[in-house]
């Protein structure tokens, strides 16, 4: 059966504590690819792993547009209320980008270990039940205290609020008959994994969910089913084994016959998750063509002669005199073959490189302009003659200091996935390109080294040694040097990515 939801894809990501810029930035590489969702687990006495509150709200400070949770929240360590406070704050900063995973507490013994109550299994699925009422009257608008006698929470004219600024969804991973029971009657939606709940389990498991929701007068389509999957892509045997096209026919059957629509990589492989944002373009398709009644014929094959991912051409004007990119010594990979052709799927993985790099376009033309922003509020206030000018000045000055710095480390991050991923690759898939991915590695060096200078301006502007003016210049070559770049790239590696992949 099909519910009929939207579809959310997204990444479950390994929270590791020894390489915390990493798992950021894998973070924002699943929002640059156009992922819905990043999670991660939550295991507070797990030493190895980062907070997952903390991080989460790391995430949500260095993204603008993906949604952030857990996956799932150890309830038993974390009380209710509390809780409840930290998603609607985060979901209040966010914009309504907060939904919340929850579990019972899988790991009873550590939970005991470090503090928390000494549970059962079942004491843990009634004190979960107690939990979800407890936080949607926290979240409520209504006036008045809270008040709950329950066996596991006791509440007496606690306060409400901060309301969230969406309605926070709460998905719980569930997985025998008590939980799953809980899910129908109570949740919004479910989140199991593939791992402990395989696509054969999935008929009997969605059964039990629709009839507690029937038996408390719940439409089931009001459950949303999501799913954290695994797999590779390679092979041909078995569940999500094999290339995009394979991934895209097991989930759409189970969007279509099973209602599963949300699907979660967890995967901290870079190119696992560009590939999965191909897939997940793919699922969107054929679901929407299903719902749709359309009759869709496979897409034909593209031949090389019509290679329609356009690379985008480098700027025409330059807004620095200075060139730290001799364009005449770059080599060029093989020409086209006519006679190839190329799937719709394998064009994808050119076509989100220069989604990715029009990301990156986009940013920077923000970063322009806040430069011109501030130039223009510095030459207003003229000599600063009133204190209120000088902080003006000031604020406008650590504003965009702020924003430059998170740019800079966007390009920085976005370079380091493709040296330790994407330019290995196609080192190994075609000597014919190495000469090209040298020079193009060489090339984010150059551009580490403006990167650089464009971080000392900053730090001059803001302590007052140096202006706008040199600020304005660092930015400059940085525009003329990355797009430059970017559109190099592009033209040499869009069509290696149709025949390669990213992996």
């Amino acid at each position: 059966m099909d519910y009929g939801h939207e579809l959310v894809f997204g990444t479950f990501l390994t929270p590791a504590v020894d390489n915390p810029a990493r798992v950021i930035a894998l973070a924002q590489l699943t929002e640059q690819v156009g992922l819905d969702l990043v999670s991660f687990q939550d295991h507070p006495y797990q030493p190895r792993l980062m907070d997952a509150w903390t991080l989460l709200s790391v995430v949500a400070a260095q993204t603008s547009r993906v949604k952030v949770t857990t996956n799932v929240a150890n309830l038993p360590l974390r009380h209710p209320v509390v809780l409840a406070r930290s998603v609607a704050t985060l979901d209040l900063i966010t914009g309504g980008r907060v939904e919340l995973g929850l579990g019972a507490g899988g790991f009873l013994d550590a939970v005991a270990a470090n503090g928390g109550p000494r549970l059962t299994a079942g004491s843990s699925i009634a004190a979960l039940e107690e939990a979800i009422a407890l936080m949607r009257e926290v979240w409520s608008s209504a006036a008045g205290g809270i008040r709950l006698a329950g066996k596991h929470y006791q509440v007496a004219g606690a306060k409400r609020g901060p309301v969230p600024a969406h309605d926070v969804s709460i998905w719980l991973g569930a997985y025998k008959p008590r939980m799953l029971g809980v899910t129908g009657r109570l949740a919004d939606g479910w989140l199991p994994s593939s791992g402990y709940a395989g696509p054969d389990q999935l008929p009997a498991m969605n059964k039990t969910i629709d009839e507690a929701a029937m038996s408390v007068g719940r439409d089931p389509a009001e459950v949303r089913r999501l799913y954290n999957v695994s797999g590779r892509f390679a092979g041909n045997d078995g569940f999500l084994q094999g290339p995009e096209e394979v991934w895209i026919d097991q989930l759409s059957e189970l969007t279509l016959g099973e209602g599963m629509s949300g699907y979660i990589l967890a995967s901290d492989d870079p190119d696992d998750i560009r590939r999965f944002a191909t897939v997940a373009a793919g699922v969107r398709e054929a679901v929407e063509a299903a719902r749709s009644g359309a009759v869709v014929a496979a897409a034909p094959p593209v031949p090389a002669g019509g290679f329609d991912v356009v690379p985008t051409p480098p700027p025409a004007v330059r807004r620095s005199a200075v060139q730290v990119l001799d364009v005449s010594e770059r080599p060029t990979g093989p020409a086209l073959d006519p006679a190839r052709t190329y799937t719709p799927y394998q064009l994808q993985s050119g076509q989100h490189l220069i989604d990715v790099h029009d990301h990156l376009r986009a940013e920077l033309e923000q970063v322009q302009d806040l430069v011109e922003q501030v130039a223009a509020g510095t030459l207003g206030v003229g000599a600063a003659r009133s204190a209120i000018n000088t902080m003006t000045m000031r604020q406008n000055n650590w504003t965009l200091g702020t924003y430059c710095e998170s740019y800079c480390r966007l390009v920085t991050t976005h370079h380091s996935l493709e040296d330790a991923s994407m330019f290995p690759h196609l080192r190994r898939a075609d000597p014919a390109l190495v000469p090209v991915v040298d020079r193009l590695q060489e090339e984010h060096h150059v551009i580490h080294e403006v990167l650089e200078g464009v971080d000392k301006a900053l730090v001059a502007l803001v302590d007052g040694s140096g202006s706008i003016d040199g600020l304005r210049a660092a930015v400059d070559l940085l525009n003329d040097t990355l797009l430059s770049h970017l559109s190099y790239e592009e033209r040499e590696l869009v069509e290696p990515l149709a025949r390669f992949g990213m992996l």
